[in-house]
């Protein structure tokens, strides 16, 4: 099950060949368009290609953008049980610009405000009604205002009593709402930001990992580190750092959207963090070689496996 912040990436593909007479700007001639799910959408779509079946939990306004984010869910034979229509809010949309297989500008159009308590109680339900056939949940919080500390209260708790994974992709300003879940899989900019100190070395890092950690009282913490790989916390001192195995980037575009996905579908498999951990950065690896949005294979994930060394980690106490 995810529950979040439901979006629509919109991408408009064209080429430069001049530059605007009225104003120091690009002119992208426009050769096509397309649009893919977006955020827990898109997450939910990750744990879909991985063979997962999934419910995604969220709100999406009455308009084109979420007319398309029904026609995506359908495709990939997605149901939409879980989306709860709210007139007042538009649908989250991102509309990216790319020429040359760059982004020239992205328009965004959206509400941060928080979902009014009617849709927090029909989410709450869904959950709660979905609860009793998944393995776990996964949070997605994009801060688009889905995400509030009182659904939080109403679905977390019963989702761990019930024995299951709660796994977390936060945003700064929820933090520390996010107490006693499986694992968070924050970026080292947001885990930094949180501890209110940068991430800049190996020392900082595992102040910052730790104090995390306890501060949430949570079972784990995996920090992923861009280019560097990632870190995985758990209790009792254990620190594990496992190097990227990624060597073309593209687009670091919805990379924490198949991160916490690979980290569901392993546990949900019977792994273990670690298993999942390392998952997760060779999943990680493969979709930032694509332009936006895009989504993994287990057949990709083991051809990865089978083309580079064996994991070099490290565990440290």
């Amino acid at each position: 099950m995810v529950v979040g912040d439901v979006m629509l990436d919109e991408y408009w593909w064209g080429s430069v060949e001049r530059i605007s007479p009225e104003a120091p700007v690009p002119v992208v001639a426009v050769q096509r368009q397309d649009a893919k799910l977006g955020g827990a959408a898109n997450v939910a779509q990750n744990v879909r290609s991985l063979g997962g079946l999934v419910t995604t939990v969220g709100v999406i306004g009455d308009d084109r953008a979420a007319r398309l984010v029904k026609d995506r869910l359908t495709d990939q034979g997605m149901s939409l049980d879980g989306l709860v229509v709210d007139p007042s809010r538009p649908t989250t949309l991102k509309t990216r610009v790319v020429a040359q297989h760059q982004q020239v500008v992205r328009a965004d159009f959206e509400t941060t405000e928080a979902i009014n308590t009617g849709c927090i109680e029909h989410i709450a339900q869904r959950c709660l009604a979905a609860l009793a056939n998944a393995d776990g949940l996964i949070i997605s919080d994009y801060g688009k205002g889905v995400i509030q500390p009182e659904l939080l209260e109403r679905i977390v708790e019963p989702t761990k009593r019930a024995g299951k994974f709660v796994i977390v992709d936060p945003k700064d300003t929820h933090f520390n709402s996010y107490r006693h879940v499986t694992t968070l899989t924050p970026n080292h900019h947001e885990a930094g930001f949180v501890a209110g100190r940068r991430i800049r070395d190996d020392a900082s890092l595992r102040s910052v990992g730790f104090e995390l950690l306890e501060r949430l009282d949570a079972d784990s913490l995996l920090i992923t580190l861009g280019e560097k790989g990632m870190a995985l916390f758990e209790p009792k001192g254990r620190l594990t750092t496992i190097p990227t195995v990624a060597k073309t980037v593209f687009d670091v575009t919805g990379a924490g959207d198949t991160v916490v996905a690979a980290v569901a579908m392993t546990l949900a498999a019977g792994g273990t963090m670690l298993h999942a951990a390392y998952t997760a950065n060779v999943a990680a690896g493969e979709v930032i070689k694509e332009v936006g949005t895009a989504q993994t294979t287990v057949d990709a994930i083991r051809a990865a496996l089978d083309s580079i060394p064996e994991p070099v980690i490290n565990h440290l106490s």
